[in-house]
């Protein structure tokens, strides 16, 4: 019998959790020796699919077939020992275990006494593909891209030949992306066999070979990623054509609405998570923060809303200082600002509430009385879900039954509803699809058309240097400097983010529209001069 070019084949795969179907009839091929990048919008199935290759979960219905072989998958023991790996983008490791430790637990025949060679062993692998590891190193003290390399590490070391990356690059720098698709080619031509699920279509472009697209639990079409362009891509994901330009309308500049003096926040364990910040927003203007997860984008935010106590420095809102102020003081002043967290159910909505009490959750104690006026809640909750396209069977379901893409539009027309000067937005389109991701870009956009000054902590560079207008970064919570965005590259954005390019040591006469002496770039000082208002001290 003659071997298959196929590592892998699904034929007629389905999947039900009770009445939802989340794969249907599925048909899919992964060649020997290739990088097939799986797409799909939110709830398309894509996770649900590879959970079931991986063995977390079990097909309803249809075969899976190893090298041209029919298998049962029915535990992740049973897909280890086929040969198949999955790195989650929430990594599974013991935080005070080393790396050489953190691999050995769960490797099979290692038996009870560690080897004494098996950081050789680690390192040889490492070598092998161009990873750089440190095998004694505790996973507590490593960096993300430095865990998932272990993620990776750890399963080719169990005899992995396909490998399964969910969202590899999300919290990855540009230098360390770049880094992380070497090493890919490097397994891909080892005769490794790779599937990236990802929603960055410049990734998918740039790595895979071909590109399987999943819609709604269905599978869609493979095409050649050399034949196919982006736009192609957004259409079979999404069934119809779709604009995928971030405009960046110019917005006549007006006076710093919010400016940070000599910021110091602490992290939850007490170590100094935002180091002397000190930047400005102004009206009109949306000022990205890039840096890599961990450098005191969660901190500043939190700090900034009033949610975090702030250990040193000023946060002046319309020559206001907000410091010593919380959430509920800095609305009662009548300052309208609006915080989008990153935690959508965990800190910006009630779960087990309704679509229609999330919508009234800041405001219910405005009205009279001892009762909420349910009436009201409900027809500003359809107005939002009909503004913002929300999905849901009625504004009375519980937030939790939402999709990611729709519990994050509750929250945002809930915040812009309040008519903000001032929107602090962290990692607003994490998880979602490219239709949802669009969809809060333009809303983002129209609110800085209204004058509204956004302050937007993202992920992915591309976006942000072409729906903001300028970019600050972060390392260690520390400012490297702020650019404008149409003007500086990746790579130098990559630098900074890790610390090598630092733009904050130059120094000019102060301007009249800052009222702080920090560093700031000759840029924004040049800029800023030109302002003939600015906050009061």
């Amino acid at each position: 019998m003659a071997a298959s070019e196929y590592a892998i084949e699904l034929k007629g795969i389905s999947k039900s959790f009770g009445p939802v179907v989340a794969n249907k009839n599925i048909n899919l091929n992964l060649k020997k020796g290739e990088i097939l990048a799986l797409l799909g919008e939110n709830g398309s199935g894509k996770t649900t699919l590879m959970n079931m290759l991986s063995g977390i979960y079990t097909p309803d219905s249809g075969s899976i077939f190893i090298d041209g072989k029919k298998v049962v998958i029915s535990s992740p023991d049973d897909a280890g020992k086929l040969g198949i790996g999955m790195v989650h983008q929430h990594f599974k490791l013991v935080e005070r275990f080393t790396a050489a430790d953190n691999i050995w637990i769960g490797k099979k025949g290692s038996g009870f006494l560690l080897k004494k060679d098996r950081n050789k062993e680690i390192e040889e692998i490492a070598s092998k593909f161009g990873f750089e590891i440190d095998p004694t190193k505790i996973v507590a003290n490593m960096s993300v891209s430095e865990k998932q390399t272990l993620e990776i590490i750890k399963v080719l070391c169990y005899g992995a030949k396909v490998i399964i990356l969910d969202e590899p690059t999300a919290v990855l720098t540009v230098q360390e992306t770049k880094k992380l698709f070497d090493v890919c080619r490097k397994m891909k031509e080892s005769g490794h066999s790779i599937i990236i699920i990802t929603h960055k279509l410049n990734e998918v472009m740039e790595i895979s070979d071909r590109v399987a697209v999943l819609r709604k639990g269905e599978y869609i079409d493979t095409v050649e990623s050399a034949t196919t362009t982006k736009m192609k891509l957004t259409e079979l994901m999404v069934g119809r054509k779709m604009n995928l330009n971030i405009e960046r309308s110019v917005i006549e500049k007006t006076e710093p609405l919010l400016e940070v003096r000599d910021l110091c926040v602490e992290s939850d364990e007490g170590a100094l998570a935002v180091d002397n910040m000190n930047f400005y927003i102004r009206g009109g203007e949306i000022l990205g923060v890039a840096g890599i997860a961990g450098s005191g984008q969660k901190e500043l935010c939190e700090a900034i809303a009033g949610l975090r106590k702030i250990k040193s420095g000023k946060i002046i809102h319309k020559g206001r200082n907000l410091v010593g102020m919380n959430a509920k003081k800095i609305a009662a002043q009548g300052i309208a600002m609006s915080f989008i967290p990153e935690d959508r159910l965990g800190m910006g909505l009630a779960p087990s509430l309704s679509v229609a009490d999330n919508v009234i959750l800041k405001d219910y104690t405005n009205d009279k009385g001892l009762f909420v006026d349910r009436k009201r809640a409900r027809d500003e909750a359809k107005k939002i879900v009909d503004m913002l396209q929300i999905a849901t069977p009625s504004v009375d379901t519980p937030v939790r039954r939402l999709s990611g893409g729709n519990v994050q539009k509750v929250l945002l027309g809930r915040e812009i509803k309040s008519d903000p000067n001032v929107l602090i937005t962290a990692y607003p389109v994490r998880g979602l699809d490219i239709h949802s991701s669009y969809m809060i870009y333009d809303i983002l956009n129209e609110q800085k058309t209204k004058g509204v000054g956004v302050l937007f902590i993202g992920e992915d560079i591309d976006v942000m240097m072409a729906l903001c207008d300028k970019i600050m970064v972060m390392c260690h919570g520390k400012l490297q400097g702020v650019v404008h965005a149409s003007k500086v590259k990746k790579e130098e954005l990559g630098l900074m983010m890790t610390g090598a390019l630092d733009l904050t040591n130059v120094k000019v006469d102060k301007p009249a529209g800052i009222a702080s002496d920090s560093a700031f770039t000759a840029e924004e000082w040049e800029e800023a001069a030109d302002m003939s208002e600015g906050a009061e001290s």
